[in-house]
């Protein structure tokens, strides 16, 4: 069954949503974030009823070896408790539910092998790419067989553009412009930044944020970036140290994160940090020795010390399972399962892919990183908290 290609979200929408959703953010939390813009099409093929037997397989992929394992084991782990809970209640349309999850180490060539390994084991749903380029990669080649993909976690514009392709994350523009309002609303004058020029997510946050800056008079005191796979970041904060610049934004990963705050120590640059959501894992990173960033704000949906009783239950089932604190990445994982498992319910017994996709613009999931709906886009309606870490914690601001 093949999907057509439809939208592509255009950076005017989502500088609207950041304007519509995100005004707030220098309070407790920001209002919720709504995307609009053309539907998307359906497929016109014929449909196949997507399980069999009494179990419904659904496939993912991300790294759980290399540099962004902590990413792929968190949102793994999330989606088995997600799992485990509902085949305990009874599983779904009479079926019980079974991950078939494979390491695509971050890589997008080996991201589509791991797709065509879980699509041969019949699965009726893909939660995956975790990384924005695996997610795109996939996308290619779920949109052709037509299977409903959720990405729980990445955020590059294009990893929507499938007409069968949703999220559970935020957008990179959405990000970059909430951040710079943010920063703006703490009385931050001369941002530094940090980037990865050949990461989209780490550019597509960055162009949203300079542009977002522009608008509100914050200056770009100094623009840097860097390459995947570089390892020395002296050169660009010996050059942060010579500006005026009163604050440091990096939209990178936690690896990185931790490699940057570790030098600018050693160069004597010494400014409050902000960042996005690939900041969550930094903290196991540092083995919990965070002094370097202690006060380091980040834009989070989820915070695994609140006190709201879904995330109290999460938070004991994950640490019981896995001796561990569950980040934003494994509540990602965890409410990717739970849209699939909205979707089939939606579908009843008339299980197919066309009717799974279908199936996404009408229910609402009441989620571990926010009460959420779906636009015919792929994009989620939720609100974002902002976490600051104290004390070796991520706590909600």
């Amino acid at each position: 069954m093949k999907m057509n290609l439809r939208k592509g979200l255009a950076l005017a929408t989502a500088t609207a949503m950041c304007a519509m959703g995100f005004v707030g953010c220098g309070q407790s939390e920001t209002a919720s974030a709504n995307n609009g813009g053309e539907a998307k099409e359906t497929s016109t093929g014929a449909d196949t009823t997507a399980a069999s037997g009494d179990v419904y397989k659904i496939g993912g992929m991300g790294p759980l070896t290399g540099d962004a394992a902590s990413y792929g084991n968190s949102v793994k782990q999330g989606a088995e408790i997600a799992i485990n809970e509902i085949n305990a209640a009874g599983g779904v349309n009479g079926h019980n539910l079974e991950l078939v999850f494979e390491d695509d180490e971050c890589d997008e060539e080996k991201a589509i092998s791991a797709y065509n390994k879980v699509m041969d084991e019949g699965v009726i749903a893909i939660l995956g790419g975790v990384t924005s380029g695996c997610s795109i990669a996939v996308s290619g080649e779920s949109v052709n067989d037509g299977v409903l993909q959720i990405t729980p976690s990445g955020s590059a514009q294009a990893c929507t553009e499938g007409a069968n392709a949703f999220r559970i994350c935020f957008t990179d523009p959405l990000q970059g412009s909430t951040m710079a309002n943010y920063i703006a609303e703490q009385g931050y004058k001369n941002v530094a930044i940090i980037y990865n020029a050949g990461d989209e997510y780490s550019k597509g946050i960055t162009d949203a944020f300079v542009e977002e800056c522009s608008k509100l008079g914050v200056e770009i005191a100094v623009q840097e970036s860097f390459n995947t796979g570089d390892v020395d970041f002296k050169t660009q904060l010996t050059k942060i140290k010579d500006t005026t610049a009163d604050c440091i934004f990096l939209p990178i990963y936690y690896a990185e994160v931790a490699a940057i705050t570790e030098q600018a120590t050693t160069v004597g640059v010494s400014l409050p940090y902000f960042g996005c959501d690939g900041w969550d894992g930094i903290i196991k990173q540092l083995n919990g020795e965070t002094t370097n960033i202690e006060g380091a704000t980040f834009l989070t949906p989820f915070v695994a010390t609140s006190e709201e009783e879904n995330i109290k239950a999460f938070v004991s089932a994950y640490e019981a399972a896995y001796s561990a604190t569950p980040d934003q990445f494994a509540a990602d994982g965890y409410d990717g399962i739970y849209a699939i498992k909205a979707a089939l319910e939606k579908c009843g017994d008339d299980v197919t892919n066309e009717n799974l996709v279908a199936a996404m613009t009408e229910i609402e999931v009441k989620g571990l990183t926010g009460d959420m709906t779906f636009t015919a886009e792929g994009e989620p309606n939720k609100s974002a908290k902002v976490a600051v870490i104290e004390n070796g914690q991520y706590v909600a601001k």
